[in-house]
């Protein structure tokens, strides 16, 4: 809901109703994961997608019914044996797709999980989307309040909503989105009530050490996949707002000391473009201690070594060291400012979903893996 929020929130603010539409399961090689999503406006306007254009004809047509109607859906699309373009997702992949209305009167507290997102704090939706409960039923949740019943008026209301509660919590900590099940205590159990959780944790940080032109291309490629960028150097003169303009924050101050109090996790990527060592070895010292899930250094295999070298008199063991993916990037031959940047968000992608890094002609099996 990310990449239409903006769009829906006008609307919303407008006090009108509107279709949300939500990729809220995938099997095999769908194109968007769960989470993806399309709105349909009550007069018609179109924006998001929920397949990349595969089953966005259909998906409309359901959320102006689902206008009408007032009433939430849950719908399959997939691949007909009989004839493959009859649904048109083609590409061999099944979506399930939660299309609900969404307005003042139906999800009022909407507008506070927006906030909540502006402001980097973390929320989940859950919604009911099988089961013998009431489709559509939605519970919001923040790790310290919630709102909403996933079962009103029933006498286990209160044990479902605290378990998923519990495990929704657990998914805003770890970044996931996914469905889970539950049985009228509470129970995890397969086969009564499906939930299915969105979560909206703050987006991933990318911090970027150099203020160089490299500098200004990965900040670009790293904003485009969805990261808060921060670009961060010890020279005024070139770390200014005017030359990165797509960075969430510059800032002025010495790496390593930055760093040493910044807010790092394991989904933190943090990429050293500076490769003088006055700045490298006491930034990667800091750095290789944090839980980042990358920590990349730009610079010859010369000076990776020279680096190394630098990094063990400093202290650091050869687990630390592990970690350091130096020359950065993937190998795609990248000479440009921009090239480069491809080649890092390539390994960050790599490592995300676990890809191999090789051509997909090279390669049998699904095309789409699950996250690593």
């Amino acid at each position: 809901m990310r990449d239409v929020l903006d769009e829906v929130l006008e609307w919303y603010s407008r006090g009108e109703t509107f279709a949300l539409a939500t990729v809220v399961n995938t099997f095999r090689s769908a194109p968007r994961a769960p989470g993806a999503a399309m709105a349909v406006s009550s007069t018609g306007e179109v924006v998001g997608s929920v397949s990349g254009g595969c089953v966005e004809g259909a998906v409309y047509e359901l959320g102006r019914a689902v206008l009408d109607s007032g009433a939430t859906a849950v719908q399959r699309y997939g691949v007909s044996d009989d004839d493959a373009f009859a649904v048109g997702l083609t590409c061999g992949g099944v979506l399930d797709i939660l299309v609900e209305p969404v307005g003042p009167a139906t999800f009022p507290e909407f507008g506070a999980v927006a906030a909540s997102i502006a402001g980097r704090e973390p929320v989940a939706v859950a919604t009911v989307i099988a089961g013998p409960g009431r489709i559509g039923a939605r519970r919001v949740i923040w790790p310290g309040r919630a709102s909403g019943s996933l079962a009103p008026g029933a006498p286990y209301a209160a044990r479902l909503d605290a378990a998923v509660d519990d495990d929704a919590r657990g998914m805003l900590a770890q970044g996931l989105t996914g469905r889970r099940h539950y049985g009228p205590e509470g129970e995890r159990r397969l086969d009564e009530l499906t939930v299915f959780v969105h979560s909206f944790a703050p987006s991933p940080r990318l911090l970027v050490f150099g203020a160089i032109d490299f500098a200004a291309a990965v900040a670009r490629v790293g904003k485009f996949l969805g990261y808060h960028v921060t670009v961060c150097d010890a020279r005024p003169v070139f770390a200014t707002a005017k030359r990165f303009p797509d960075a969430d924050e510059v800032v002025v101050k010495w790496p390593h000391k930055y760093l040493d109090g910044a807010e790092v996790d394991e989904r933190t990527a943090i990429c050293v473009l500076t490769h003088d060592p006055k700045f490298d070895v006491p930034l990667l010292e800091v750095a290789l201690r944090t839980p980042a899930g990358y920590v990349g250094a730009m610079g010859s295999r010369r000076t990776h070594d020279d680096r190394l070298e630098r990094l063990r008199a400093a202290g650091l063991d050869e687990t630390e060291l592990a970690r350091l993916r130096s020359p950065i990037g993937l190998d795609l031959g990248a000479r440009t400012p921009e090239e480069t940047a491809v080649s890092i968000a390539a390994e960050l992608i790599q490592l995300r979903w676990g890809g191999s890094g090789r051509p997909l002609t090279d390669t049998t099996g699904r095309i789409h893996g699950d996250a690593v």
